[in-house]
């Protein structure tokens, strides 16, 4: 069987892949460079392959998915991203082959989430700007101790959230269609309850998929429930911002801060309003950038593709493009 992955990540987890060998699989390992060049046999076409992390940077992402799409007998990937709306993956499916997602930047999107949030509370951006001055100068903040977290998604970046805001001893109310009941949370409510829910809440996450029912999510209505000096950040996607409101917001004394990471058109245009914006904390969709889940991805990719050879369950195998009906969002009836 002739396995695809990169040159760098065959490289860089090379023990993990030699240990797969060692089992006797009979793989082949065809390795994609940066520069597009498949290092390999000529006439060889992958049976499974690794879309890992780099490939979503290094510019050969559509090199990727033409070898992909173009080998005849291709059964298996298995993606490092959580999400699914990429053409070539349902062009996949409908080929009969088979797909896994994956939720490896989860730690590293909640530990994002924990630091940006502490750095508006702290108001850090005075303690860098006195050192920078040679200034001793002291200023008092607001602790993360009792303030309210309300998430929006408990799926696996959701549930790292606030599992990280509780260990600071916030309280965290989550927002979930349909609880399983060992959520990580003080308090579950559904959708149809965010809109009392705001004006409790210190800090609101976004970690809900876009969906047409979420899109737009955060408008005037939204944003007017929300406590006076609240925190809203974003990790979810842009679409359930409209930045018109969210600007409209920030302007007035409704909000202390919010912290983007994703936005409706990325990369942001230069002239936007939110790159200049004094209560924006703006990050280029970086907040899943924790090397960690280079480890992870190939833990996860090893162990998939040993459960494949063996004919047993694959993890986060993902069956159809349509989204599962258990999500967190809110549809125009809860909205209204």
């Amino acid at each position: 069987m002739f396995a695809l992955v990169t040159e760098k990540a065959y490289e860089q987890h090379r023990s993990q892949f030699d240990a797969l060998d060692n089992e006797g699989h009979g793989l082949q390992w065809l390795r994609l460079a940066d520069d597009g060049k498949l290092h390999g046999p000529s006439d060889a076409h992958p049976e499974v392959a690794w879309l890992s992390s780099d490939l979503f940077f290094g510019g050969i992402l559509n090199r990727f998915f033409e070898i992909v799409e173009g080998a005849p007998d291709f059964r298996w990937l298995q993606s490092a991203a959580a999400g699914v709306d990429l053409d070539p993956y349902e062009r996949l499916l409908n080929r009969g082959a088979r797909l896994c997602n994956a939720h490896l930047t989860a730690i590293p999107i909640a530990e994002f989430v924990l630091r940006a949030v502490l750095d508006v509370f702290q108001d850090a951006e005075r303690w860098r700007m006195a050192q920078a001055d040679g200034r001793w100068e002291h200023h008092n903040f607001r602790e993360l101790w009792r303030s309210r977290w309300l998430i929006i998604g408990l799926g696996a970046i959701g549930a790292e959230t606030a599992h990280r805001a509780r260990a600071f001893e916030a309280h965290v109310t989550g927002v979930r269609r349909h609880p399983t009941g060992d959520e990580p949370v003080d308090a579950m409510i559904s959708p149809a309850e965010i809109p009392d829910a705001l004006p409790e809440a210190d800090v609101v996450v976004l970690a809900t998929p876009a969906t047409p029912e979420t899109e737009n999510l955060v408008d005037d209505g939204f944003l007017s429930a929300m406590k006076p000096g609240a925190v809203l950040v974003n990790v979810a996607r842009g679409k359930l911002v409209d930045d018109e409101a969210l600007l409209r917001a920030m302007d007035g004394d409704r909000l202390d801060a919010a912290i983007l990471d994703v936005f409706n058109a990325e990369p942001l245009d230069p002239s936007h309003p939110y790159w200049s914006h004094p209560k924006v904390v703006l990050t280029p969709h970086s907040s899943g950038g924790g090397i960690g889940r280079w480890d992870r991805g190939a833990e996860l990719f090893c162990d998939n593709l040993r459960r494949l050879l063996a004919g047993e369950p694959l993890v986060n195998e993902v069956t159809t493009m349509q989204l599962p009906t258990d999500l967190p969002f809110v549809t125009g009836r809860d909205k209204q």
